[in-house]
């Protein structure tokens, strides 16, 4: 019988995300510090027949959707390796679209772990992460799914001391953001770069760029972060282009209390209550 594989796309967050500059090809000079959380997206796999499916709580957004990023990571991954990558993909869609934490990205990744795995493909081959930087600038991070800071595009990446277990709560306001816009809106001005430390002292001491502009965009993320900023988080900020704002907590039970209030508060949010991996 064959086999069905499963991979998890674990949710990425950007603890502090720094725009320095606009480059001629149309990307931006980053600063950012990658972090992934211990649930997120879930990816199936079973050799044989070519189809795949979406289910889930948002797989209603990609629905219409011809050519994910699933697909186009196993292309890459065939055509770099020359080896087969046909089968049944199911993603099961737990994270909201277009919401800054990872989504399509840590979905392609997925697949390409998967498909290493399958082919006993090595996970730090050169030649995966190279696919990784041809699908997206965030692909190489989730890829290599340990917290990291990442330059250039985000895609150059040195890899940053283990967090533990912390405790972290994301909060969406049920609005999708598109990247392209939030970054067009940037104001240009390079605010220094990220400090040194620890992972989670350089946190603190940063900020996201893309916040200001996002929040223009979608006001409704000012109300997350103030919401947030009221339930003793260490830290409180947007990641990534919005619009899910993340908060991390020193205990598990001022989590579930903020969890509680924002519950509470604002029933049609969209929570989840993680740790970082």
């Amino acid at each position: 019988m064959t086999q069905t594989i499963v991979e998890t796309a674990p949710a990425k967050i950007n603890l502090a995300l720094h725009v320095r500059a606009r480059r001629a090809d149309g990307y931006h000079e980053l600063e950012t510090l990658f972090a992934f959380l211990q649930d997120g997206d879930e990816l199936r796999f079973t050799p044989g027949r070519s189809t795949f499916e979406v289910e889930g709580p948002f797989a209603a957004a990609l629905s219409g959707e011809g050519d994910n990023l699933v697909l186009r990571a196993a292309r890459g991954f065939a055509g770099a390796f020359g080896v087969p990558a046909e089968g049944a993909w199911v993603l099961e869609k737990n994270l909201p679209v277009a919401s800054g934490i990872g989504g399509g990205s840590a979905d392609a990744a997925a697949a390409l772990r998967l498909l290493a795995r399958v082919h006993g493909v090595a996970r730090d081959d050169p030649r995966l992460f190279a696919v990784a930087d041809a699908l997206g600038s965030d692909v190489p991070a989730c890829l290599l799914g340990r917290p990291a800071l990442g330059t250039g595009r985000g895609e150059k990446l040195e890899p940053l001391e283990d967090l533990g277990a912390v405790p972290v709560l994301l909060v969406n306001p049920g609005i999708a953001v598109s990247t392209g816009p939030v970054f067009r809106a940037w104001d240009g001005v390079d605010r220094g770069a990220i400090p040194a430390g620890g992972t989670i002292a350089r946190a603190r001491a940063g900020r996201n760029d893309l916040e200001a502009p996002a929040r223009a965009i979608a006001p409704g993320i000012g109300d997350v972060i103030d919401l947030l900023a009221t339930t003793g988080p260490m830290l409180a900020r947007m990641s990534g282009s919005g619009a899910t704002c993340f908060a991390l907590y020193e205990a598990e039970q001022t989590r579930a209390a903020a969890a509680a209030t924002v519950r509470a508060a604002q029933p049609g949010w969209w929570c989840l209550e993680s740790r970082l991996s």
